[in-house]
């Protein structure tokens, strides 16, 4: 073979790993797909938040299926119950990541790849019956949050409005 096909076949082999790589990368990215904009302060670390969140099962043919976890009535839940969380502590890597590309107020799709999510570990019970959630391993998730402003000033203003 000559030096100028060996050069050839490797600029093809590198640029196919380059390819390869990408589309990797891509596949393993958080994405944020805003349904309502935020008007308050970017989503930070320095802070615990309140949110509404419904969780669904992304499905490989883009449909999604109910994972049986949401805080919001209308998604099944027996009460609207505010899920507080601090971005970065005790939750799954793609919530925080996605989570920190939101603003106070914004409700937004966050998709979550396995490798980010749980990974190899089903989560909850199979057995719908029980009336909890499950996750099967390897899911890719998908969350349908509002973040509803710092935990703090959403109690705060909980509080005001019981008086």
């Amino acid at each position: 073979m000559s030096s100028s096909s060996l050069l050839l076949a490797a600029t093809i082999l590198l640029s196919l790993l380059l390819s390869l790589t990408q589309a990797q990368q891509h596949h393993d990215a958080v994405t944020v797909t805003i349904i309502q904009p935020g008007k308050g302060p970017a989503v930070t670390t320095s802070h615990r938040y309140s949110s509404h969140v419904t969780l669904y099962i992304q499905n490989t043919d883009g449909t999604k299926t109910p994972s049986g976890w949401s805080t919001r009535t209308q998604d099944g839940a027996t009460v609207d119950a505010p899920f507080a969380f601090t971005p970065g502590v005790g939750l799954i890597t793609g919530w925080s990541e996605g989570v920190l590309k939101m603003r106070e107020g914004e409700r937004s799709w966050l998709g979550v790849p396995s490798e980010k999510g749980y990974g190899g570990r089903a989560m909850g019970s199979p057995n719908s019956s029980s009336g909890g959630f499950y996750i099967p391993a390897n899911s890719n998730l998908l969350f349908d949050i509002e973040i509803l402003g710092k935990e703090e000033e959403v109690v705060g203003r909980k509080s005001r409005q019981d008086l």
